[in-house]
C-alpha cells in the first residue's frame, strides 16, 4: 500500500493524479502542511467501514457469555437533587 500526500492546491490542480494515487493507498490531503484530509477508494472505504460494530454488537456475539468485563471502580457518589 502506497500512502501519497498532497497539499490542498495541488488537489485542486490535479484531482485526476489524486483519484488515481487512492487507487493504490490512502491520499493524505494537507491544509497548511498539517494532515487535513484523507481520501479513499470507495472499496477501501467499504471494507474499513463494514467491521466496525458497537460495544453491544461484540457483547451480543454467540460465545461472548462468560467474557468478564472489569470495570474501574467508580468513585463519584450521588449527590440530592433539589427539585424546590
Amino acid at each position: 500500500m502506497t500512502v501519497t500526500t498532497l497539499s490542498g492546491r495541488e488537489l485542486n490542480q490535479d484531482l485526476g493524479r489524486a483519484k488515481r494515487a487512492a487507487k493504490e493507498g490512502p491520499v493524505i490531503i494537507t491544509d497548511r502542511g498539517r494532515p487535513a484530509h484523507v481520501l479513499l477508494s470507495f472499496d477501501e472505504y467499504k471494507r474499513l467501514t463494514s467491521k466496525m460494530r458497537t460495544l453491544g454488537d461484540m457483547l451480543a456475539t454467540p460465545g461472548t457469555e462468560d467474557v468478564d468485563l472489569p470495570l474501574p471502580r467508580r468513585t463519584e457518589h450521588a449527590r440530592p437533587v433539589d427539585l424546590s
